[in-house]
């Protein structure tokens, strides 16, 4: 099988019983996901969503959140991954929403990841799931689906060469779909270190014999 037609294969499974799908984690509002997106680097989508209900009760906007101090926002988080920073970086990107961009959530790549704690990854994140936009996020069960499926090369080495690869194969109406579809399917089926192969419906086209494929 070619990768064009592995991509075909896996795109058109995805397409007919995922046509719509979107992030795990909560939110009412594009700040709402950026601070979500921000907090889940390094830790679960459902402990973030235990947390953010009630941060987001005392900090629902930019503007609450601007006022808070970084001791504030700890009270509420202390229990997800690197906590201390998280906090830092949500009131320092809360408050620069606030001077810069007049309390809204900038719409593009150049001024999101201007602000504290962002990187690419969320970035694109805002960009496929609140602005609709045909953007790749990159995460580790993105990067490792991708390499052990064979949708990119074995010199994709790094999160944004991952991302360009796909990006060149799949549909642009498909991206932001394909993102949270190759993330899914590394949570809950093609996981690091005990992947579900009985229960992956590709595992028949999966190149197992490649190396590093299954690791």
């Amino acid at each position: 099988m070619t990768r064009k037609e592995r991509y075909q294969f896996i795109l058109d499974y995805f397409r007919a019983r995922e046509p719509k799908v979107t992030t795990e984690l909560q939110f009412a509002s594009a700040f709402q996901l950026l601070c979500a997106t921000l907090l889940s680097a390094q830790c679960t989508d459902k402990r973030i969503n235990q947390v953010t209900p009630e941060l987001f009760r005392h900090y629902p906007s930019a503007q609450e959140m601007a006022k808070a101090e970084p001791e504030d926002v700890l009270e509420y988080v202390h229990s997800v991954s690197y906590p201390n920073a998280k906090s830092r970086h949500l009131v320092e990107m809360a408050r620069m929403i606030v001077k810069d961009f007049a309390g809204e959530v900038p719409d593009n790549m150049q001024d999101l990841m201007k602000l504290p704690g962002v990187g690419r990854k969320t970035a694109n994140v805002l960009q496929a799931v609140w602005f609709g936009r045909a953007t790749m996020a990159v995460d580790t069960h993105v990067y490792r689906v991708s390499h052990r499926m064979g949708l990119v090369t074995t010199t994709a080495n790094t999160p944004r060469k991952v991302e360009e690869e796909l990006l060149k194969n799949i549909p642009e109406e498909d991206v932001p779909r394909a993102h949270h579809w190759l993330l899914l399917h590394g949570r809950y089926i093609c996981k690091s270190t005990r992947p579900l192969c009985e229960q992956c419906p590709f595992n028949e086209i999966c190149p197992k014999l490649l190396e590093n494929s299954k690791l």
